[in-house]
């Protein structure tokens, strides 16, 4: 028993060490932005914030827009952005600069703080989780909550009008590949943020000075149509025959945002795990988001002896579902 009790106390004494000297030495802070149907305070999205900065020592701000679940719905994206612009802006330990974390739509709302931002914080890395960069062709699947009921209803009429953009907010970035000439006209936020139709230099200067661009596609998604978007892949104009990689897109072809520049300089990470819809164990969260949670090798030569001590600890094999 004595010799249990020791072990126990050298293993959180020895984390509590690791920690602290990442964070006073090795980190800076990151922020998490949530999907749809989510909030801050939901036991998987608090944890996986809660988790990745145990381990990397780093600061973990979950940042929320509204309510949460109503208004990740319901409030029109150049808003939720404008918001988190302002909350960004006022956290004085964001100043030296932060790393984004994006949670399906919330890759939305961060990458509108990367574009939008004007006096904001650097951002330094987007890690993105299953983020409809290229758009989707058909809206989530909502549930039977509440504001499902008004989804339904919004669903119900033509998704490119003025009053459905204004408020079913999955609608700012759905882009039909047979109805160009509508989402063209109509679509409020995708084709701002992707730099499609009018040019904003300073939009692609911004995204394209990211140190890293990892972009994290789950095999099994079924909630992202296609799940490719992930990548920045999508279907070609004026048809549903096939799936263009990214590189294939116009988007990376004539470089509207920098991700052609970004990737040339071999700062973008495809990368596909196995699991469906923002389902992700915590091994995958160690290989492909701890790393660039960290500021240099020495951190990251620590972050190994956190592993090392994550497999004494028993979760190992363990996921978190995030949707």
């Amino acid at each position: 028993m004595a010799l249990k009790i020791f072990l126990n106390t050298f293993l959180l004494l020895c984390i509590v060490s690791v920690t602290w000297t990442s964070r006073t030495v090795d980190s800076i802070p990151f922020v998490v932005f949530h999907g749809a149907s989510d909030s801050c305070d939901h036991k998987g999205v608090s944890h996986f914030t809660k988790v990745l900065s145990n381990w990397s020592g780093s600061p973990g701000y979950c940042i929320e827009i509204g309510n949460g679940e109503w208004d990740s719905w319901t409030t029109p994206f150049r808003k939720q952005t404008a918001t988190a612009c302002k909350k960004v802006k006022k956290m004085s330990e964001l100043s030296d600069g932060y790393n984004i974390i994006g949670l399906s739509q919330g890759n939305m709302i961060g990458r509108g703080v990367i574009e939008f931002c004007d006096g904001g914080p650097p951002v330094k890395n987007l890690i993105s989780l299953a983020g409809p960069h290229a758009g989707i062709a058909s809206v989530p699947f909502c549930g039977s909550a509440l504001v499902c009921i008004l989804v339904d209803f919004l669903l119900q009429l033509a998704v490119y009008t003025d009053f459905v953009q204004g408020h079913l907010a999955p609608s700012n970035y759905i882009k039909i590949p047979t109805d160009l000439s509508d989402y063209k006209d109509g679509c409020k936020f995708l084709p701002k943020l992707n730099n499609e139709f009018h040019q904003n230099s300073k939009y692609k200067e911004r995204f394209s000075s990211l140190q890293n661009l990892v972009l994290i596609m789950f095999e099994k998604d079924k909630v992202l149509v296609p799940k490719e978007t992930s990548w920045f892949g999508y279907f070609p104009d004026n048809s549903w025959d096939t799936i263009l990689s990214a590189q294939q897109t116009t988007l990376y072809t004539e470089d509207w945002i920098g991700l052609k520049k970004l990737d040339e300089a071999g700062k973008v990470k495809f990368v596909k795990t196995c699991g469906s819809h923002l389902e992700i164990s915590y091994d995958e969260m160690e290989e492909h988001i701890l790393p660039y949670l960290l500021e240099n090798s020495t951190a990251r030569s620590k972050s190994s002896k956190l592993s090392r001590l994550r497999l004494l600890s028993g979760h190992d094999k363990n996921t978190i579902n995030l949707y």
